[in-house]
């Protein structure tokens, strides 16, 4: 099978996903060289606990004024890229351009960037974010756990789909200020089964993360309802500040 791929591959190259440029060896990603160099890890010195960059050359993690003023409900939260450019391209076509292969290459970025804070974490099961059942019918999909199916296998995590669930709706955050935004989030989600989460550390997992008000009201149900921690994951950062 895998010579077979390897003939195909050299008869009919694989495309990149974003520039469809050949890429006679994509591997799992489908990616070039040129739109994987463009896009930008999350580098230290870096907040350890909101996992925000600092945007200084050099120095050491440390906690950033807004973490040390109100800490946030999370243990600690990292992105993998900053979400711009090529990165930014590749989500809104898997989100709004209704592409729901494209969650492999955006796991698959997670997992190279992420997988040591994830084995420092020790997380026991992951957790998307939900979407409400409203905008799921629109979108056809909810990419966390589109994402979370291939973070799930990788990680060799339980994925827990419906244990968290988004119980009202909510406008999109895009447009709103980051008070608007918690304000918005506030009272959105309920843990369905808190058995499953009882005393276990979790892992949530969603695409972006921007002011962070999302990720923030879910760990605050979660560990209401008895999850012993709640970390952060997601394949891009967009830090507006919180």
């Amino acid at each position: 099978m895998e010579l077979l791929q390897a003939f195909l591959d050299v008869l009919f190259p694989p495309l990149c996903h974003l520039c469809k440029a050949p890429v006679p060896e994509a591997g799992p990603l489908h990616l070039c060289d040129a739109c994987l160099g463009a896009m930008t890890p999350v580098t230290s010195p870096l907040c350890p606990i909101c996992g925000v960059p600092h945007g200084t050359e050099g120095g050491i993690d440390h906690p950033c004024g807004s973490c040390i003023l109100t800490p946030p409900p999370f243990d600690a939260a990292r992105g993998a890229l900053l979400y711009a450019g090529p990165l930014q391209e590749l989500i809104h076509r898997h989100k709004y351009g209704h592409r729901a292969h494209l969650r492999r290459p955006l796991a698959l970025l997670a997992i190279r960037h992420l997988t040591p804070f994830v084995q420092s974490a020790a997380p026991d099961v992951i957790v998307p974010v939900p979407l409400h059942r409203t905008r799921l019918r629109e979108r056809g999909f909810n990419q966390a756990v589109l994402m979370g199916d291939v973070l799930s296998r990788q990680w060799r995590l339980p994925l827990l789909r419906d244990t968290l669930r988004r119980v009202r709706p909510t406008v999109a955050q895009v447009t709103l200020s980051a008070q608007e935004r918690r304000a918005n989030v506030r009272g959105a989600f309920a843990v369905a089964d808190p058995a499953r989460i009882v005393g276990r550390r979790v892992l949530l997992v969603d695409d972006v993360s921007t002011t962070g008000s999302t990720v923030a009201e879910c760990a605050r149900v979660l560990k209401g309802a008895g999850a012993s921690a709640v970390f952060v994951a997601t394949v891009a950062l967009a830090p507006l500040g919180r």
